[in-house]
Formats: structure tokens, C-alpha cells, sequence
């Protein structure tokens, strides 16, 4: 007997339930598009289909005497699941033939205009995966464009795509284009081709009829067919039809089509720039605008369309900022690619970004009509600040392909900064505007230093970092946090990028923003708190940790500071701030900056001594993080051989050294904090710990092992340690347990903490750890329980139930 069928015939419930449904007179909507998905699922098998259509069932449920000629086929549940019940069917010819001989292709072609957008979507699928198996599963030779050719259920399909494109209803047009756009996006099969040739004439006449209005849904049609080695090969018509259409599409519908065109390798080059220039003439009548004479270089020497439609667009008030916002999205996706198939005119486009900032805060007088129209229309635009400075952050990355010409520079990067100063100071710019002029300031920043090689720029660079800094030091005492935060991030991102720079530094250190970051430890705004946190912290590598401080005196006390970030770390209320100086502490004991080994010993074991009661489980696992970079480092310095730094030693030395490690790891309170750890309530911080301590049983090898310590049990300290692994058993129940003398375990003892490492099961404590959840969840036994749980409350439960 054929297994597929058997699953049906040893499950009777499966057809009973389906034919009880069908002997109801009003079935439940929900129920009926339940029994409909299942029936197709069920029919998916080619037996096991054979076996429902003998019980009649099938007929019943996707026939024109079942659900379609019913009140009940009004909700739209139920023609979905009419459709998805289909299309899970729809795996083997005799589905096919069933639905299209009994008129079911009908009923799809119809739910394409549904009123549901769901359902109209499903059945559009339903049609292309219905003319794949037909044409895939019944020829055997390559197909021509002659009806005659093609199987009959693909006939039905294509004459109806034909019919539709040549309808005068525009529904039945989108209908059409939406299902080619479909086809071609997922089938990269020849015949796709053949099919083409039949219909290209007529999508090709959409461009030029104006009483047509599906211009907009043909660059979605072209890019799907463009990235097909069927289309994408050919020299001929298809990159034709590409060329006219961008022509032909207004700018706004020609943008996508124009960059995913930039993204292909395989293109003709004539339409790579082609899309290029659609691309670049909104941000071209930009810079044209502002000057009349042009002062620079524009940005293109000819237009693909007529430039007046770009003017006229740019000069609407309903459609300026939407084209703009579209074109300069398009350029930071470019801008976003490794390798890049055209060359930028990246001047002059950087010249456009500045003159659009320009225009947005009233700092241009435009000499031309055109320029003082789009500068009232843009005045005080977020959407298009935002973008612009989007873009202008994109444009100081490319690194490989921006060079300035070495007369025009410093005047260019002058005028750059200009304009991002003008945004940084005037009290017109949002926060959210404020915070991209900051990000694209600090990208600058760091391609300034990498440009700055005369001595002029050097002097230009000292300038511009000393008016960032009397800027910085407003907004650190903005009323607004989030301008205060904005400020500090920037700040951080600054130190984190140019604290080697001997200019950077003491511009830095001459202004009054440390003393400000500082008073910022006590924001009364937890974000703010954090985030100035991290600069105080980031900051701290040029005030206490530099080998040398440009700057001489006393202002600067590391202990105070410190003293203040262990303050916040164990009574802040809030869990940011708190997260953020623990990820402060590691940063500084990864960089060697806590001092000697004695030093940093007492400095890890005071912070992790507040961690382990801290109730954020982000800032326990940091505390953990701590552990492990201090375990690492401590291990490298003694030179132990697991340390793939150190360097060889012999067994004697390597046994003391082991010793020291142990010892530095017990005073430190280290072990019991990690075996705490592995009973904590959140998984991430027991697996965390969990992991450290396999890391260092690795290190110190145990001579103990779980092997041969049968009789540990024996000793006091054996005692302990078996009631400390019955303890770990427990999981998170025995979170609670105690750490200090009366808990039997000497945590300090390296001893019984090698004892420990050697003796508990820490490979199953591991594998209990990593387990899912779904072991429980996802098993048949929880999900009939979930179903027995919503029998009485089913109109409640329902959703959840199905």
C-alpha cells in the first residue's frame, strides 16, 4: 500500500472530519477555510488525491456545487482558504486537469480583482505557479510562440494574460502586469521568453499611450526580467524597451527602475549611463537652480528626458520633497554598493548635497526663478535634511573613488563644513536633524584628517575642530535631552576615531566639553546618563590612560572618576546607565588600562561583587563578560601554555603559575559569582558562565575527573562539592542559594574549586543550558494540550487555537 495514502486510511478521522463539515448546513467561515487547507494539503500526494476524489471530496470543497455557490464563499476567509487549499494541491497533473476542467480557473482568474488584497495576491500566485506545472510537466520539446504549442491549462492562462493587457479596464491590466511581474521575478526557465515575444509589443505600447495608466507598475516588470539570464544575455529588443522606458516614465517612476538598472553587472553600458542620468537630473536642476550663470560644473552634460518635467516636478510644492527624498534614498543605496559599475561625478554631487542643506535653512539666495521657488519650498523640509545628510554621510566613505582636485580642496571642505556648522548651531534644527548633522560630521571629521596634508589644511582642520567644540559645548547643555544625548554619542564617536590625533586632543582638552560630559554622569535622563557615561569612559583614554596628556594640570582626577562610574553601577535606578559602565570597565581592562595585576585584581573583584545582585540580567552578563577577559588576560601574563601568547614553559613553573592563576581567581570572588551565575533565571547569563568555567578547566586540567571521582564524596570538601553539582541540577530554582561560609562550598578555597572544576558534569549543565524550549512547546503532546485547553472558550481561543 502506497504510504501517502496510508497516512489517510490509518487516520479515518482525517476524511470524517472533513465530511462532517461538509454535512453541516451554516459551517462555521473559520472552520470551512480550516477543512479547505487541509484538503488540499492532504491532496498534495498524486495517491493520495486519487483517494479523496474517489470519496467525492474534493468536488465537494473546491467544485462549483461546494463552497463557491454559498453564502458562506461572501467571507473572505474562506476564498482564501479556497486558494491556499488549491495551490497546496496544485503539485501533480490530475490537480491541474481537475481545476481546469471544472471550471475552478474560472473562480481564480476572478479572485485576482478580490476585494481582499490577500486573497487577490494568493490566486495571482495560484495563476504562476498553475502556468509553471503545466508548461514544466507537460512538454517535452522547446516551445514556440504558435498556440498550438503550448499545454492546455497554459493556453487558458496566456489567452487570458493577452485578453487582459488589451482590455480597456486598467484593473485588468494591473491584474496582468502584476502576475508577468510575479512569473518572470520567479521563473528563469527559456519558454519565460516565448511567452514574452507574444506580449512585448503591447507592454511596450503602455509607455507611449497617456490613456493608459500602468506606466507605474512596469519598473517592477523590467528589473524582475532584467535580473533573468534569460533577458539580461540578450543584446536586442528587451534593453530597448529598458532604454524607452526610462524616456518615457516620469521621474518619480523611473528612479527604482534607474538603481536596480546601477545594480547589475550584466548591462549594456549606453543604458547603465543612461540610468545613471535619470538618476542624477533631479540633483543636476538642484545645482543649476542655485546659480544662474552656472558657477561649477554641473552634473550631467545631457538629459534622458526633457529637463522641464524635472523643473516642473521640483517646482510643485505637492511633489519637491517627494522626489528629492526618492532620488537621494536611491543615491545612498548606491553609494551603500562595495564596487560600484559607473563612475559618480562625486564633486559635483557633493556641491548639489550642500546646495539642497542650503535651501532647506534659508542660508541660499538663489539668483534664478526656478532656484527661489524650490528654496521656498524646501525651507525647514526634515524629510529631505535627513536624507541629504544620509547621503553626505554615504559620500565621505568612498574612500577609493573621491579625490579632490588639489586647488579646489581646502575651499570645497571649507564649504562643507560651513554648511554642517550652520546646522550645528542654528536653533531651528530638529533633534533628529541635529543628530544626522552630527553623524555626517564626524565622518567628515575623519576624512578631513585622512585629506589633511599641507599645511594650510592642517590650519583649516585646527579651525573647524575648534568651532565643533564651542558647538558641542551648547548642546551639552541643551534643555532637550535628546539633543544632549546626540551630542554625546557624537562626542564618543569622535575620541573613538581621532584620540590619536595631537590636534584633535588638545582642541579637545583646551575647550570646556570634559568638565561638561562629566556634570552629565547626573542627568536626570537615564539615556542621557548612559550615554555620557560612555564618553566619560571613551574620554578617559586621552585624559588618564595617554602615555602623554597634551595638556599639564590637575583637572583631571582618575579616582574621582572611577568612584563616580562604580557609584552609578551600584545605585543608578535605571538599567541603561548601569550597562553602560560595565561595558565601560571591560573596555578599559581589555585596552590594559587598570594598572598593575594587584590592582586590577581588587578593581574586578569589587565591580563583580555589585554585579551578581544587580536584578538587569544585560548587566550580570556583562559583569560575566568582565570575568572572562580578566580570566584571559590574567592566564597570558603568568604565562600558563593554554595561552596561545605565552610563551613555552616547564611543567614545574607551569604548575606554579596554575597555582598563582587559581589563587588571583579565588581572592577575586570569581568562582563564586560563576556558579552563581549557572543557576540564574535567565538562560543567557548561566550559559555565559557556564562557558567560562569550561574555559578554564581547560586551562588548569583537573587531574580530577568525573571518571575517577567516585569516592569525593568522602571528604568535607567532597561533601560540598557534590551538594554544590545537585545544587547547579536544580537550575534557576536554586537561584537563590547562598554564597557564604554556611553553603558548605568554599569559594575561595583553590582547592575545592579545582576539585570542582574536576568533578562537576559541567558538559551536561552545558547541554541542559543550550537546550530549546521547543523540546517542550513544539511537541504533539503540548499542542493537544493547547487544543484541550480551549474546548469552552473557543470563540475566544480560536485564532490561537488554529
Amino acid at each position: 500500500l502506497d504510504p501517502t495514502v496510508k497516512l489517510v486510511q490509518d487516520n479515518p478521522c482525517l476524511t470524517e472530519f472533513i465530511t462532517s463539515v461538509l454535512a453541516l448546513p451554516e459551517p462555521s467561515p473559520s472552520i470551512l477555510s480550516f477543512t479547505l487547507r487541509l484538503a488540499g494539503i492532504l491532496a498534495a500526494s498524486e495517491n493520495r488525491f486519487q483517494h479523496l476524489q474517489q470519496e467525492k471530496l474534493l468536488v465537494r470543497l473546491f467544485g462549483t456545487d461546494g463552497p463557491l455557490s454559498s453564502a458562506v464563499w461572501e467571507d473572505a476567509s474562506v476564498r482564501s482558504g479556497w486558494v491556499e487549499g488549491v495551490h497546496s494541491m496544485m503539485h501533480h497533473q490530475p490537480a491541474l486537469y481537475f481545476l481546469c476542467n471544472g471550471g475552478g480557473i474560472d473562480v481564480i482568474f476572478a479572485l485576482q480583482g478580490d476585494p481582499s488584497l490577500f486573497v487577490a495576491s494568493a490566486a495571482s500566485r495560484l495563476l504562476v505557479h498553475m502556468l509553471i506545472l503545466s508548461v514544466e510537466s507537460e512538454t517535452t520539446k522547446p516551445l514556440s510562440t504558435k498556440d498550438c504549442d503550448w499545454p492546455a491549462c497554459a493556453q487558458v492562462i496566456i489567452k487570458h494574460i493577452e485578453d487582459s493587457l488589451q482590455s480597456s479596464s486598467a484593473s485588468h491590466i494591473e491584474q496582468s502586469l502584476k502576475l508577468l511581474t510575479s512569473l518572470f521575478g520567479s521563473c528563469r526557465a527559456t519558454w519565460t521568453e516565448v511567452l514574452w515575444l507574444g506580449i512585448a509589443e503591447q507592454i511596450e505600447s503602455f509607455l507611449t499611450e497617456e490613456s493608459v495608466q500602468a506606466q507605474h507598475m512596469l519598473a517592477n516588470l523590467l528589473l524582475n526580467m532584467a535580473w533573468s539570464p534569460v533577458f539580461c544575455d540578450t543584446e536586442g529588443s528587451f534593453w530597448a524597451l529598458v532604454t524607452s522606458a526610462l524616456e518615457h516614465l516620469t521621474p518619480v517612476q523611473a528612479g527604482p527602475l534607474a538603481v536596480g538598472i546601477l545594480r547589475l553587472y550584466k548591462c549594456p553600458q549606453d543604458v547603465r549611463i543612461q540610468a545613471l542620468t535619470v538618476l542624477l537630473q533631479p540633483m543636476d536642476c538642484i545645482l543649476r537652480a542655485a546659480s544662474q550663470p552656472l558657477e561649477y560644473a554641473g552634473l550631467l552634460d545631457e538629459s534622458v528626458s526633457d529637463p522641464a518635467t524635472v523643473e516642473s516636478l521640483l517646482s510643485s510644492k505637492s511633489s519637491c520633497a517627494s522626489l528629492l527624498c526618492q532620488t537621494l534614498a536611491h543615491l545612498e543605496e548606491l553609494l551603500s554598493l562595495i564596487y560600484l559599475p559607473v563612475d559618480l561625478p562625486y564633486t559635483s554631487l557633493l556641491r548639489s548635497l550642500m546646495t539642497i542643506l542650503q535651501f532647506c535653512n534659508g542660508f541660499l539666495n538663489p539668483a534664478s526663478p526656478l532656484g527661489s521657488v524650490i528654496s521656498r519650498i524646501l525651507i525647514n523640509c526634515f524629510r529631505v535634511q535627513r536624507s541629504a545628510l544620509d547621503v553626505l554621510a554615504a559620500l565621505s566613505e568612498r574612500k577609493g573613488d573621491f579625490v579632490f582636485s588639489v586647488s579646489g580642496c581646502d575651499t570645497l571642505i571649507g564649504s562643507l563644513f560651513d554648511v554642517l556648522l550652520a546646522y550645528l548651531e542654528s536653533p531651528n534644527t530638529s533633534p533628529t536633524v541635529l543628530k544626522k548633522t552630527f553623524q555626517a560630521t564626524s565622518k567628515w571629521l575623519v576624512r578631513l584628517h585622512e585629506l589633511s596634508c599641507s599645511n594650510s589644511q592642517w590650519q583649516q582642520t585646527e579651525k573647524i575642530l575648534e568651532d565643533v567644540f564651542l558647538v558641542l559645548q551648547k548642546h551639552l547643555c541643551s534643555p532637550c535631552w535628546e539633543v544632549r544625548d546626540s551630542s554625546l554619542e557624537f562626542l564618543t564617536v569622535l575620541i573613538k576615531c581621532l584620540r590619536d590625533q595631537d590636534e584633535f586632543r588638545q582642541s579637545l582638552l583646551s575647550s570646556e566639553v570634559p568638565r561638561l560630559t562629566e556634570n552629565l554622569l547626573e542627568d536626570p535622563e537615564s539615556y542621557v546618563r548612559a550615554s555620557a557615561v560612555t564618553a566619560v569612559g571613551h574620554l578617559a583614554f586621552i585624559t588618564y590612560f595617554a602615555p602623554e596628556s597634551p595638556v599639564v594640570g590637575n583637572q583631571y582626577n582618575k579616582e574621582n572618576t572611577v568612584a563616580k562610574l562604580q557609584e552609578i553601577l551600584s545605585t543608578d535606578p535605571e538599567g541603561f546607565p548601569r550597562r553602560a559602565v560595565i561595558s565601560i570597565f571591560t573596555k578599559w581592562l581589555r585596552q590594559g588600562c587598570t594598572g598593575q595585576l594587584e590592582d586590577t585584581e581588587q578593581f574586578v573583584s569589587r565591580v563583580i561583587q555589585t554585579v551578581e545582585s544587580d536584578l538587569d540580567w544585560e548587566v550580570r552578563l556583562g559583569g560575566l563578560e568582565l570575568v572572562e577577559v580578566f580570566c584571559s588576560q590574567t592566564i597570558c601574563q603568568l604565562g600558563l601554555p593554554k595561552c596561545s601568547y605565552a610563551p613555552a614553559s616547564s611543567a614545574v613553573t607551569s604548575s606554579i603559575h596554575q597555582n598563582e592563576s587559581l589563587q588571583i581567581f579565588c581572592r577575586a570572588k570569581l568562582f563564586s559569582f560563576l556558579f552563581q551565575s549557572l543557576c540564574d533565571c535567565d538562560k543567557p547569563v548561566g550559559q555565559r558562565a557556564c562557558d567560562i568555567l569550561l574555559s578554564l578547566r581547560g586551562n588548569f586540567s583537573p587531574i580530577s575527573t568525573l571518571k575517577d571521582s567516585q569516592g569525593t564524596e568522602e571528604s568535607p570538601a567532597g561533601q560540598s562539592i557534590a551538594w554544590l553539582q545537585r545544587t547547579l541540577r536544580q537550575g534557576s530554582l536554586a537561584q537563590n542559594f547562598p554564597t557564604d561560609g554556611g553553603n558548605r562550598v568554599d569559594f575561595e578555597d583553590p582547592e575545592s574549586m579545582m576539585l570542582a572544576l574536576g568533578t562537576i558534569d559541567l558538559e551536561e549543565l552545558h547541554d541542559e543550558l543550550n537546550k530549546s524550549s521547543d523540546h517542550v512547546e513544539k511537541s504533539p503532546q503540548s499542542l493537544l494540550q493547547d487544543i484541550v485547553a480551549t474546548v469552552g472558550t473557543i470563540e475566544e481561543n480560536e485564532a490561537d487555537c488554529y
